[in-house]
């Protein structure tokens, strides 16, 4: 590989930048976002407390007509982002659009752009005779660059829906597609093959950028888009992904538009400025080095959609220590890519490790070595929202001290909790989950304690996070266990809901089908929120003791929302 001078760090240090903000993205995370309304179940007779179907759905519409009234309350519920409450949410507009805007600049330095530069720049100052005119075509060619990916955008808005959008976020179909995907072009990025558009399409859209002005211009962006979509396709797909399963409507063509804003900007700030082309670094081995580190970091980023889909449907394979292993795995080959030890058929010889391979390399070894104990059940507590949930791991060191999982209490009614079952790679160890609403309901009222709601998703990225860096403090975890009933509402659960079960949402007029629709659906509800994780805090009745909020990674915060939960309902 043809060595890095000195003179390049500028070029070095802009790849550094932008792999460390792919490798800290939240690409992925999955939540529910069809949210329907639900209605309680009567089908278990034991519970001779809890009123009838109808008398629920009454209670709740009032229930909702509370909340509305209450001002501070559903500023509270609802809030998008607060000083040290973050919810995992939709993204909005304006994070998609500089979302978007880093991966085109990432995706400007791949080998598919970048040697293109100087010749489009050189082409726009021959055709236009002055530098006006040149200024004038460049900026047009970036218009076009833009409205081509905008446009892309609102194709997959409209060919979709929103609606569709929306429900992609945990369909297992579009989750195993996407790892497809992304491990494809990976290894396309390694340079076992080369992903290309239909060489006919190519050369009938190149015939129309020689009509001259502004039509030719703007075939020659359409021929710019098409020629590099090898390169550009993994980038944005992956930008695509962020955008349908966490955006809002328009998420993918705002998304598009910083994408298309970031790779456009290059070629009409050259075409002002010619002469700042000199001090650019020239093309070489480093872009083939760019595509392939990508290759590495997004074939790691494809086992979180993977992951997804195994915890929502039961696979029960993919466990923790499987997904850590496969990580370690990939960073230590990326280790060894960087300082020259691994090669792959299309690399450039490596004549020496410059210096920013050096400081990139110690980074990614580094992470390695973070990674590891968490093989033996370390929380790691910095990426644990991208992990499978501590409950799949087989060898847990951490569980040899840690409380076994309390038993039902003796002096309630309910002996056998529902679903338990299909959450055991959820449990926190220790706990005494529930994860059913009217069984909540009826040991709340037996035991004296409020019940704390944690609505969470098998996809919840700050989820993980929330019970891997607050829920086991000692005294957020003494609380937990010994003041409250905790009920674990799951809004990405698959499963089908029991026989006779399944209902009209009264809300929505939507049919609830599976367990996940249901939760969901009470948390739209009674709530008024459709981000995960939303902690509430009720009575037996169902009366809401405490202002609900999202993840909160102050340790003090939680303590004192727990705290002014049993105060509120001793109050009572």
């Amino acid at each position: 590989m043809r060595s890095i001078k000195s003179s390049n760090l500028f070029k070095t240090g802009i790849i550094l930048f932008f792999l460390t903000l792919i490798l800290l993205a939240d690409s992925t995370p999955a939540r529910a976002f069809q949210k329907k309304a639900d209605t309680v179940s009567t089908s278990d007779i034991q519970f001779t407390s809890i009123p009838t179907k109808a008398d629920k759905i009454a209670a709740a519409k009032k229930r909702l007509d509370s909340l509305k009234k209450t001002d501070s309350l559903k500023k509270a519920v609802i809030a998008t982002t607060t000083k040290g409450n973050i919810k995992e949410k939709p993204k909005t507009l304006w994070q998609l659009f500089f979302f978007g805007l880093g991966g085109g600049f990432l995706a400007f330095l791949l080998p598919c752009i970048y040697p293109l530069l100087p010749l489009t720049v050189s082409f726009f100052l021959k055709l236009g005779g002055t530098r006006l005119k040149a200024i004038g075509f460049s900026i047009f060619y970036g218009l076009s660059i833009i409205v081509i990916f905008v446009s892309l955008g609102l194709l997959i808005t409209v060919w979709f829906g929103p609606n569709a959008l929306n429900a992609m976020a945990t369909n297992g179909v579009f989750n195993i597609l996407l790892f497809l995907l992304l491990v494809v072009f990976a290894i396309s990025f390694f340079g076992a093959f080369e992903i290309v558009l239909p060489s006919s399409m190519v050369n009938k859209i190149d015939e129309q950028s020689n009509r001259g002005g502004v039509i030719g211009i703007f075939f020659m962006a359409l021929t710019l888009v098409v020629v590099s979509f090898s390169c550009t396709g993994l980038v944005i797909g992956g930008e695509l992904a962020v955008a349908v399963t966490k955006g809002e409507r328009l998420g993918p063509a705002i998304c598009m538009l910083g994408f298309s804003l970031a790779l456009a900007l290059p070629f009409v700030m050259f075409a002002l400025f010619p002469s700042a082309m000199q001090g650019l670094p020239k093309s070489g081995g480093w872009l083939n080095a760019v595509k392939v580190v990508l290759g590495f970091v997004e074939l790691a980023l494809a086992l979180k959609f993977l992951s997804v889909v195994d915890l929502a449907y039961h696979w029960n394979w993919f466990d923790r220590e499987i997904f850590l292993s496969l990580w370690i795995a990939i960073g230590l080959l990326l280790g060894l890519y960087l300082i020259g030890k691994l090669k792959f058929s299309h690399d450039s010889d490596l004549a020496y490790l410059s210096v920013p391979r050096l400081f990139l390399s110690i980074i990614v070894f580094a992470f390695v070595v973070y990674m590891i104990p968490g093989l033996w059940g370390a929380p790691l507590n910095s990426i644990s929202g991208f992990l499978p949930p501590p409950a799949t791991q087989d060898f847990d060191l951490t569980r040899i001290t840690a409380a076994a999982p309390a038993p039902v209490p003796a002096n309630t009614t309910v002996k056998n909790k529902k679903y338990e079952t299909l959450f055991l790679r959820g449990h926190h160890a220790g706990m005494n989950e529930w994860y059913d609403y009217n069984q909540a309901l009826q040991v709340s009222k037996e035991e004296k304690k409020p019940i704390l709601i944690d609505f969470t998703g098998w996809g919840c990225t700050n989820c993980r996070k929330m019970e891997n860096s607050v829920w086991i403090n000692p005294q957020v975890r003494s609380l937990m266990q010994n003041d409250y009933i905790l009920l674990e509402l799951y809004v990405d659960e698959k499963t089908d809901l029991p026989p006779g079960e399944a209902y009209t949402s009264p809300l929505t007029g939507q049919k609830i089908t599976t367990i996940g629709d249901k939760n969901s659906d009470r948390e739209t509800t009674d709530f008024d929120s459709n981000s995960q994780p939303l902690y509430v805090i009720i009575d037996s009745s169902g009366k809401v003791l405490e202002q609900p909020q999202g993840a909160n990674y102050s340790v003090d915060n939680y303590v004192n929302f727990l705290n002014s939960g049993i105060t509120a309902y001793k109050a009572e």
